[in-house]
């Protein structure tokens, strides 16, 4: 009995471990189900939550694109039907805008700040009617009959301090404005035989070729000032490609940074239509005095041409020469054409621009302006109907003349005031013109100054090279 009794409590205790060892994996094998149920229902969960989003996105989406889409719609009909509208009030509102502030500003005491305008006004090219063709094209017979005068110029002085302008007195200049045969100060005036060149030398071959020339394109770089662009061949003839002179004038720092850039002169000193002429010893220290000379004494450096153009280094050409010359002087028989400025057409706003945007020395500015009001330079006055030109202010950046006496007159008497003051030609350009008409009544000088949107359709306008900006001098 006791072994029996040991064996059957034996027995229990064994049967007890292994049912708690069942009901343990039992316990083991529900909760990894509980496991796996939860895990399927957090993936149902999570896929229900990232369904629900998609369609949030997709109808907000679909929302703000219809939103716009009638908006835009609205607004281009609303823009469309008022655009004549808007555009006369703004233009108005710009106009009487600016007319306010030229007039409240005080000229002498500008401060150099830049005006912040938050719109750019676009300024667009206008149709043109040009010839046909040059195959047409014939000089009138009569174009030259003009104010005839003979003119000679200053070469030398026997000055201790030579310059290339010269030392024109006060007395010489009041007289190189009447319209008569004389002896003038215009540029290119040697020192003493002693003294070096003052300056603008070329060399001698390149003197040959430009004397050969009967018409000339011309334009300079100085000081790299400038990309080199080229006239568009395709719009020049192949008449004007073998009968007119494209020549530019480039100092040695430009020529190297042009032949850095892949633009080098050919055996012939050609980039393309540029003629390549090298200046050396420039006569100026400020670049854009020294681009004065080419721009403004074409009659002086291409003695035999009969016609020039003159381009400023931020334009392309893209029209041939020869239709330029009959649209803006056969045409208007006029011998000398520039266009107007963009913006501005009195000389008050300009001095002010001027002043706003640090172009010159402040002090220079004022006393060329105040030189020129005191002898009888007035205000712009378009209800006037007696006033000479659509502007006073020009666009200096493209002129067209025929070396005409008078012609050479007005740009050697232009040119001595940008060596005497400032080398703001657009502040000295009203005045020259003005006072060389006052003084020779008798003797009319035929000026066309022509719209600038007709410069824009002749010529291409880039930006110039961005370059650090030099001190005022």
């Amino acid at each position: 009995m006791g072994l029996d009794k040991h064996g059957s409590e034996m027995f229990v205790e064994r049967r007890g471990v292994i049912g708690a060892f069942q009901h343990w994996l039992r316990r083991g094998r529900d909760r990894l189900r509980a496991a796996r149920r939860g895990r399927r229902t957090y993936k149902q969960r999570f896929s229900r939550l990232a369904c629900l989003l998609v369609a949030i996105f997709l109808f907000c989406v679909v929302a703000f694109g219809l939103n716009m889409f009638l908006h835009g719609k609205m607004e281009g009909r609303a823009s469309s039907t008022h655009a004549v509208k808007v555009a006369d009030t703004l233009k108005e509102a710009d106009t009487v805008k600016e007319a306010n502030s030229v007039q409240e500003a005080s000229i002498v005491s500008g401060v150099g700040k830049k005006p912040t305008t938050k719109h750019r006004k676009r300024h667009l090219p206008c149709e043109i009617t040009l010839s046909d063709s040059v195959n047409n094209l014939v000089e009138p017979s009569s174009f030259m009959n003009f104010t005839q005068l003979s003119l000679h110029y200053i070469e030398k002085e026997e000055n201790s301090i030579p310059r290339f302008g010269g030392h024109q007195t006060l007395g010489e200049r009041e007289k190189s404005f009447h319209a008569r045969s004389q002896k003038l100060h215009c540029g290119f005036v040697k020192g003493p035989a002693r003294f070096p060149s003052t300056g603008f030398d070329l060399d001698e071959k390149d003197k040959l070729y430009m004397n050969t020339c009967k018409v000339v394109v011309s334009s300079c770089i100085f000081g790299s000032s400038d990309f080199l662009r080229r006239p568009t061949s395709k719009r020049i003839t192949e008449y004007s490609k073998k009968n007119v002179c494209f020549v530019m004038f480039v100092d040695e720092e430009t020529l190297s940074t042009l032949s850095s850039e892949g633009n080098i002169p050919d055996d012939r000193g050609h980039i393309g239509l540029w003629k390549i002429v090298v200046v050396k010893n420039l006569p100026y220290k400020d670049m854009r005095r020294t681009g004065k000379v080419p721009k403004l004494l074409s009659h002086r450096l291409f003695p035999s041409s009969r016609y020039s153009i003159w381009l400023d280094s931020k334009m392309r050409l893209n029209t041939d020469p020869m239709l330029i010359i009959e649209y803006v002087l056969w045409r208007t028989k006029s011998e000398f054409a520039i266009s107007n400025h963009y913006d501005r057409h009195c000389v008050w706003e300009e001095v002010l621009q001027n002043k706003r945007l640090n172009k010159y020395n402040h002090t220079a500015i004022d006393e060329q302006f105040l030189f020129y009001q005191s002898d009888g330079l007035t205000k712009f006055d378009p209800a006037d109907p007696n006033t000479p030109l659509p502007s006073y202010v020009p666009e200096g950046s493209f002129i067209v003349r025929a070396h005409t006496p008078m012609s050479n007159l007005f740009s050697c008497l232009w040119f001595n005031e940008v060596d005497r003051f400032t080398s703001r030609d657009q502040l000295s350009f009203a005045y020259t013109y003005l006072k060389l008409r006052r003084l020779n009544p008798d003797r009319q000088f035929h000026l066309h100054m022509f719209k600038d949107c007709e410069r824009r359709a002749i010529a291409k306008l880039f930006h110039h090279r961005e370059l650090p900006v030099p001190a005022s001098p």
